[in-house]
């Protein structure tokens, strides 16, 4: 069968919640990287973590920068579901730019994959909030996937898991656990 994507394997890049919950059939996943994007609380959630009323907080791809992820491999006669889910998954409100792009896997292999992108030009984009207005969203938010704040924490615990810090995420995790402001005042 032919995909959207071509009639071979497809490759998906995580590089948030597709890490904890892929939600698809894969061969082998693999750390990887995206140059030109990094990852950023940019998205307002009107879905998966809150409400058109109540916004939460999600991850997109930002301008700028190196992304650390995982690639995954999809076998060919997958591809098709696997983008078609995808595309109901991260498509909801049509707030990520689907695209092809270039990433070098942890081992050495270049290899491209599907990667969703944030629009900046989308009602629902954030741009850059100030840490205490992140905190606020991400405490609050509540969607059709959960709570808000579930979604930060469980993928600050994934990347952790692969050696990644983010200092955003992981600032949010530590005031969201404690109660606390996320970064001490100065």
């Amino acid at each position: 069968m032919t995909s959207a994507f071509g009639d071979g394997e497809l490759w998906v890049f995580g590089y948030g919640s597709l890490i904890w919950r892929p939600g698809f059939a894969f061969e082998e996943s693999v750390p990887a990287r995206l140059h030109g994007y990094h990852r950023s609380l940019c998205i307002f959630s009107h879905v998966h973590r809150g409400t058109p009323e109540r916004p939460g907080l999600v991850l997109g791809l930002d301008r700028g920068g190196i992304c650390r992820g995982l690639a995954f491999r999809v076998a060919a006669a997958q591809a098709q579901e696997t983008v078609d889910y995808l595309r109901a998954r991260e498509q909801a409100t049509a707030v990520y730019l689907e695209r092809r792009m270039p990433v070098r896997l942890e081992d050495g292999r270049a290899v491209t994959a599907l990667v969703y992108v944030a629009d900046r030009r989308h009602l629902q984009y954030a741009g850059r909030l100030s840490h205490e207005q992140q905190l606020d969203l991400v405490r609050h938010g509540r969607g059709s996937s959960g709570e808000n704040p579930d979604y930060v924490l469980l993928t600050d615990e994934s990347l952790r898991k692969m050696g990644i810090f983010d200092p955003v995420l992981g600032g949010l995790a530590q005031a969201l656990a404690s109660g606390a402001a996320p970064w001490p005042k100065v």
